[in-house]
């Protein structure tokens, strides 16, 4: 039996928790998720009533059906794949690894969902949540921005902000944050992979995205993991290194 009282959340100890599970529904709407984000996921920080949750959270999502299910997986993702821990505790994945693994299968049940087929956000939210629960660091935090065609990146080199964009407007680095309303003065292109001969998560992520029926999200991805000038001062860098530098 977990001791509640034991435990802590952003806002200090974590009786409230087990009263806020049992109140929430499926409606992503319930401004009871809000609630539990909050104190379990604050600003990108967990502590240890966090990882006291994963087991609830499965719990619900394995009783809801496959579309009610996304809202525990996409907070049980989040926590997982948090780098800000705030309390001294043991890894999810050594302290809940079986809980972890069933948030994996249930999630890849959840990304087999019809109603998927024209909603490539929440599409990619669940591929994200898969790769926190496969413990592939960093990109369960940062892959869903591919829906918004954009990353906001620091140079490595110069450490200037550049706007990596793919999309219907173009592939390019700019440093001009007002090139959603107008064409930037300075555009650099983008040097895709190409998923065929890549190294690492790329291959797997494309061919996975082109069997689940999104070709749009998978003709971003080798943009995503290629590389950009800066548009400040020319250094040629990592777009996937810099992405995941970002906090």
């Amino acid at each position: 039996m977990t001791d509640w009282s034991q435990l802590h959340h952003a806002y200090g100890t974590a009786e409230d928790i087990p009263g806020l599970l049992d109140a929430v529904g499926p409606d992503p709407q319930d401004p009871v998720w809000n609630s539990l984000a909050s104190r379990l996921y604050h600003q990108g920080g967990v502590g240890s009533a966090s990882y006291a949750a994963l087991p609830i959270l499965a719990q619900k999502a394995r009783q809801w059906s496959i579309t009610d299910r996304r809202m525990p997986l996409f907070l049980a993702g989040q926590i997982v794949a948090a780098r800000d821990i705030y309390d001294e505790v043991t890894s999810p994945f050594v302290a809940h690894s079986s809980v972890i693994a069933e948030l994996l299968a249930l999630t890849e049940e959840a990304l087999g969902d019809p109603a998927l087929a024209d909603d490539s956000v929440n599409y990619v939210q669940l591929l994200s949540t898969s790769l926190s629960f496969e413990g592939v660091e960093g990109w369960g935090e940062h892959l869903d921005q591919v829906c918004g065609e954009e990353y906001e990146v620091s140079c490595p080199d110069c450490f200037s902000e550049n706007f990596i964009v793919f999309g219907e407007n173009g592939h390019y680095s700019t440093a001009d944050d007002m090139y959603f309303k107008r064409p930037p003065a300075h555009t650099v292109p983008l040097q895709p992979q190409d998923p065929a001969t890549a190294e690492g998560l790329l291959p797997k992520l494309h061919a996975r995205v082109l069997a689940d029926g999104h070709p749009e999200i998978a003709a971003r991805l080798p943009y995503v993991f290629g590389h950009a000038h800066c548009a400040h001062c020319g250094e040629f860098f990592s777009v996937p290194d810099a992405i995941l530098a970002m906090p």
